[in-house]
């Protein structure tokens, strides 16, 4: 026996009973997978260890009280993903007490007030949200960038003493289910699963990504569909799934699920489309190639897939998306693993492997447009002024071999807004959404010229509506939501969007510190400048500015001011 000071989280199921009640084989099933993709890795991530379950519930004690906070947060907001587009009476919603204090630790389990007032609080909890402790928001301070409303001194149940309650503001959450899909913006929708890897080699993972991600791109291209974006979709991978409750917290009709087997120059790609609302499977197919079929292989799949949820409007218009940028297997192969590391922000080895590509087939406009953009994003973290030229070099050549790819358009539009030239980049960037409206990296390079170009609330707009295709979006695609609440002094939104992006770099660090300068929270300002010059020990209000291209200087002069505020050296 022990005695020690932990963080306690109590969570359990609104109306558990009732749900018993009128499904009981369901209701556990469903608890069940909540407790597997919900509670547990988020439990494990924020370093958590239950010591007590019940039917519907759960305690657990965690290191500090900033992980227990934090994985109430997150399971709430992963809640409210899930219930968005659920009927009451089919929705689970759980309500979450946090608590520090003594306890007494026996084995496994532990006793103690610090556990009671846990759980009491849980108690008075609203329905998916969370309530702390006074004594656990002293401890919190501003470690996490939440807001907290004070509801005053409760008397609770066997508890000698009256405790302070605070509870996380409500638009924590409510953010997070406004952005989840909307299934009334398509008369059909569907979400292609990443397909698993059958090959004997592990590593052949990207290739089998790269398959998945070339059909969801290829269906995107039909504005009659609403096409799932590829990174809410790879939230799967690796996962055993179960269709209906994807399609539930995708909020789409139709699931796709496939597999890539590739040994040596043979390629067996199988794909199936399931009614998710019956289970039934509506197609499928297998396909036994020589590896330089892939991309017929990729065409009739998409083509199958959207004639057969459209019949002959969608399969006429099949015909015209079947033209591939290159027919060079290999150029694919370092194209696909481009994009792999393109994916995880490894910059120079994406364009290391794009030039591979381009190297190999000349002719591959893909392969140069997504050299381009990776080329202008290295010269704008390094400030390198000859990777620009290069990546304009890049992005016209792209669109010299094809004038109609909307990658190339996207490329040509991003690198325009780095140089200034805001109408060129407009020109190139609404012909791009113009050719793929579904593809959010599009939709999110369009929206940041808006910001740019001063038009921030019309930006907010095409940002939130893009991203209800993707629940689980790229992080950069926060800092363009970000600096659209900036711009439009929304702080406290804005920082909640910042914490969404990555948290590492200078931008990070600057974007951060100007926002907390005009909340006044100069301390917390100060902080984020220390951790600006350790990034960039150069830093100065003059770099960032210079790497911050807007349209008119009243723009710029908003961040300079914030920067100024917090401290940053001219």
């Amino acid at each position: 026996m022990e005695r020690r000071l932990v963080a306690i989280l109590a969570a359990d199921i609104v109306g558990y009973s009732r749900l018993m009640g009128q499904d009981e084989a369901g209701t556990l099933a469903a608890l069940k997978a909540l407790r597997a993709d919900v509670l547990d890795p988020r439990i494990t991530e924020h370093k958590g260890r239950i010591f007590k379950a019940t039917g519907d519930g759960v305690l657990v004690e965690f290191p500090s009280v900033v992980n227990a906070v934090a994985c109430a947060v997150d399971i709430q907001q992963a809640m409210a993903i899930r219930n968005a587009d659920l009927s009451e009476d089919r929705m689970f919603q759980f309500r979450i007490g946090v608590n520090i204090g003594d306890v007494i630790v026996e084995g496994e389990d532990i006793f103690g007030d610090g556990v009671n007032i846990a759980a009491r609080l849980e108690g008075i909890a609203p329905a998916g949200g969370v309530v702390v402790s006074g004594t656990a928001r002293d401890h919190l301070g501003n470690r996490l960038d939440l807001q907290f409303e004070d509801l005053g001194e409760e008397t609770l149940k066997n508890i000698d003493k009256g405790v302070k309650v605070y509870r996380v503001s409500p638009r924590e959450f409510q953010s997070i289910r406004s952005s989840a899909p909307d299934r009334s913006r398509a008369k059909l929708s569907v979400a292609i699963l990443p397909f698993t890897n059958m090959s004997a080699d592990a590593d052949q993972q990207y290739f089998s990504d790269g398959i998945t991600e070339d059909i969801i791109t290829e269906l995107s291209r039909f504005q009659s569909l609403f096409v799932i974006a590829r990174h809410s979709s790879f939230q799967y991978r690796d996962k055993s799934v179960d269709v209906r409750r994807v399609a539930r917290e995708l909020a789409v009709q139709y699931i796709v699920e496939g597999s890539v087997r590739r040994s040596g120059n043979r390629l067996r790609i199988t794909a199936q489309l399931i009614d998710a609302m019956t289970g039934d499977h509506v197609w499928a197919d297998r396909y036994d190639r020589d590896i330089e079929d892939v991309f017929a292989v990729q065409d009739d799949v998409a083509g199958t897939i959207a004639a057969t949820l459209e019949g002959r409007v969608v399969a006429s218009a099949a015909e015209r998306v079947k033209q591939k940028p290159s027919r060079d297997w290999k150029a694919y192969d370092y194209f696909l693993k481009g994009r792999e590391r393109d994916v995880h922000d490894d910059l120079t080895g994406a364009e290391a492997l794009y030039a591979r590509a381009a190297e190999l087939d000349p002719t591959y406009s893909h392969a140069h447009a997504f050299r381009a953009i990776v080329l202008a994003a290295l010269a704008r973290r390094d400030f390198a002024p000859e990777l620009m030229q290069r990546a304009q070099a890049s992005a016209q050549l792209a669109l010299s071999l094809d004038p109609h790819d909307a990658w190339g358009h996207q490329a040509a539009g991003y690198i325009a807004v780095r140089l200034g030239k805001f109408e060129l980049a407009g020109v190139h960037l609404d012909r791009a959404l113009n050719l793929n409206p579904n593809d959010l990296m599009i939709a999110a390079d369009h929206a940041n010229w808006l910001v740019r170009t001063g038009k921030s609330e019309e930006a907010l707009q095409r940002i939130d509506a893009a991203m209800k295709r993707d629940p689980f979006p790229a992080t950069w695609i926060w800092e363009v939501r970000f600096r659209a609440l900036f711009q439009l002094r929304r702080y406290n939104e804005a920082i909640a969007a910042l914490n969404h992006a990555s948290a590492h770099g200078d931008r990070h660090y600057a974007y951060l510190a100007a926002t907390c300068a005009h909340l006044g929270r100069i301390k917390d300002a100060q902080a984020a400048v220390r951790g600006l010059l350790q990034e960039m020990p150069a830093a100065s209000v003059t770099r960032i500015a210079a790497s911050e291209p807007y349209s008119s200087p009243h723009h710029l002069d908003h961040l300079i001011e914030g920067l100024r505020k917090a401290g940053l050296p001219d």
